[in-house]
C-alpha cells in the first residue's frame, strides 16, 4: 500500500497498491516498518520539482507523486550480495508498505541506493544506515530518530550556516513557524550560542512556544510590526508569503539576510519577491552546507559535531515531545492531512505504517 499526492496539488491523494514486482538482479526489497511523517515531508512536496524529491521513488502515473519520507525497513528479499536478509536501514522511504532499492557504495557507515532514477541526488537521499553498525543505534528510540533526527539536522545547518556567515552581522534571527520542530531545533542552538532569536507563531501556539524557554521572544504572527528594528536574519520555515512581506517591511534597512528554509504553510500564494525590500530571500539547501563543512572538517569531525549537538537536543525533547502512532489507510492520511492543512499538534512526534491491503 502507498500513498501518493497530486504533484501540483498536495491535497489531492490516493492509495494505491503495491505491485510486488519481481527483483532484478542486485536489488533489494524492504518491508517498511514506521515512518515518520512531519511539516518538512510538506516542504518535499511543495518543492518536489525544484530539489528533484519526486525523482526519490517514481510513482506509475504521471502527475502523481510519492513524498519521501524518513523511517526504518528491513531487508525481507535480496538478489545483492551488499546487503542481505535481515539488514535494519535507516533513511529515506516513501509511505509505503514496501519498496526496492538497489544497494551500492557499501561501507561501515551503511549503503547507498544506485538505482537509476536516484543518479545525481544529494547523498545524504540516497544514504541508508545499517543499524547494526551505527554505533548510535537505540531500538528504544526509534521514535526520536525518525521524527526529530532529520529536521535537527536542518537546525544544524541553519546555525552553522549563520554561523559560517558571521550571522551576516546581524544581532538577532527572526524566525517563523517558531512551533516546529526544525525551528525549536535551530532557537536552541542559537541559544547556547548567545544569538537572539524572535519566534514568531499563532495566538493557539504561543503559550506551547514560550514554555519551551528556547527563544528569547516569542511573538503572534500579527505582531510582527512589535519586534525590535535591529540588524536581523529572517529564518523562514512558515513559507507564509504575507507574512514574509510583512517581516521585509517591518526590518526594511535592519534586515542582512533572508533565508528560505521550508514551506509549512504550503498553500499560501508566491510573493514577487522582486518587489520586496531588500534582501531577497534565499533558499538553503542543507547538502550544499553540508558538502562545504565535509571539505573543510572532513567526514568524522563533521560527524561528531552534530553528534554532540543531537544528543543534547534528543534528550531535552524528552521533556515535552509526545508520540502518536497512526496505523493503516484512514490514520495515515488523517496525519498526513493535518500536517497538510497546518494543523499538527506541535507537542506530538506522528509515527506512521502502513498494511499491505488492498487499494481503497
Amino acid at each position: 500500500m502507498t500513498l501518493e499526492t497530486n504533484r501540483t496539488d498536495l491535497a489531492s491523494t490516493r492509495f494505491v497498491a503495491d505491485d510486488h514486482e519481481e527483483l532484478t538482479s542486485g536489488q533489494c526489497r524492504l518491508r517498511i516498518d514506521h515512518f515518520a511523517l512531519t511539516t518538512n515531508n510538506i516542504t518535499y512536496g511543495v518543492f518536489g520539482d525544484m530539489l528533484r524529491y519526486w525523482d526519490v521513488f517514481p510513482a506509475g502515473e504521471s502527475g502523481w507523486g510519492r513524498i519521501p519520507t524518513w523511517g526504518f525497513a528491513d531487508v525481507v528479499e535480496s538478489t545483492s550480495d551488499e546487503l542481505p536478509i535481515g539488514e535494519r536501514l535507516f533513511g529515506f522511504l516513501p509511505m509505503s508498505s514496501e519498496t526496492i532499492i538497489t544497494p551500492g557504495k557499501v561501507d561501515e557507515r551503511g549503503v547507498s541506493d544506485v538505482a537509476a532514477h536516484r543518479v545525481g541526488l544529494a547523498g545524504a537521499y540516497n544514504r541508508y544506515q545499517r543499524c547494526s553498525t551505527d554505533p548510535a543505534y537505540d531500538a528504544h528510540r526509534e521514535p526520536q530518530q525518525m521524527v526529530l533526527y532529520p529536521l535537527f539536522f536542518t537546525s544544524f545547518v541553519i546555525d552553522d550556516f549563520l554561523l559560517d556567515n558571521e550571522d551576516f552581522g546581524a544581532t538577532q534571527a527572526v524566525v517563523s513557524s517558531a512551533s516546529s520542530k526544525t525551528a525549536i531545533g535551530f532557537a536552541q542552538l542559537a541559544k547556547q550560542r548567545g544569538l537572539k532569536t524572535v519566534g514568531l507563531t499563532s495566538a493557539g501556539n504561543q503559550a506551547f512556544v514560550e514554555s519551551l524557554d528556547v527563544y528569547s521572544e516569542v511573538l503572534t504572527y500579527d505582531a510582527v510590526d512589535s519586534s525590535a528594528t535591529v540588524s536581523a536574519v529572517y529564518v523562514d520555515i512558515a513559507g507564509n508569503q504575507d507574512l514574509l512581506r510583512d517581516v521585509h517591511t517591518h526590518l526594511d534597512g535592519f534586515l542582512n539576510h533572508s533565508m528560505v528554509v521550508g514551506n509549512t504553510n504550503w498553500n499560501h500564494k508566491a510573493t514577487n519577491t522582486s518587489a520586496l525590500p531588500a534582501p531577497t530571500p534565499e533558499f538553503l539547501f542543507a547538502p550544499t552546507q553540508i558538502s562545504k563543512r565535509t571539505k573543510e572538517w572532513g567526514r568524522d569531525e563533521l560527524d561528531q559535531r552534530i553528534g554532540d549537538a543531537w544528543k543534547n537536543y534528543s534528550e531535552w525533547c524528552d521533556t515535552w515531545l509526545e508520540f502518536s502512532q497512526a496505523v493503516g489507510n484512514e490514520e495515515v492520511l488523517g496525519v498526513y492531512e493535518a500536517l497538510r492543512s497546518g494543523q499538527p499538534d506541535p507537542k506530538l512526534g506522528y509515527i506512521c505504517s502502513l498494511p499491505n491491503e488492498e487499494a481503497k
